[in-house]
């Protein structure tokens, strides 16, 4: 696929998407680093969803995070391999949306803003994954 005007904003989108997906593995790193005198300064419900936090939850996290990341630098590099990468983070993201709302319940933890965030992070992660079949389409991997 060639530079053209009808494809100049793929690259400014991707970098954009990338940041994003840089500020959920800081986020990630945060939630992991999470020192026991925090966590007892939170309301003993949420003291009780950290502590208790399955590993398969905190590598859902993990995978949906640094995957988003990778694919998003694949996307840029046009490697076809982002494709699955974005399908897998993708995976990570609902199998950690899961946890949140099916077993812990985070709207009653954190009031109703816990869904936003979670809404806006799949939207856009299904949009990668719709970006990334688009520019299959067009050519647009090496």
């Amino acid at each position: 696929m060639s530079e053209n005007t009808s494809n100049r904003w793929i690259k400014p989108v991707l970098i954009t998407a990338l940041l994003w997906n840089i500020l959920g593995i800081l986020a990630f790193v945060m939630q992991l680093f999470l020192s026991p005198e925090m966590i007892s300064k939170l309301p003993e419900e949420q003291q009780l969803a950290y502590n208790s936090q399955p590993l398969w939850a905190t590598l859902a996290f993990a995978i949906a995070v640094f995957g988003g990341a990778l694919g998003c630098v694949l996307l840029l590099f046009k490697k076809s391999l982002a494709t699955i990468t974005l399908i897998i983070s993708l995976a990570a993201i609902l199998a950690q949306q899961y946890y949140n709302f099916m077993i812990i319940n985070s709207i009653n933890l954190f009031g109703i803003s816990a869904i936003l965030m979670p809404i806006a992070v799949t939207i856009i992660a299904i949009a990668l994954v719709y970006l990334s079949f688009h520019l299959k389409q067009q050519d647009y991997f090496k």
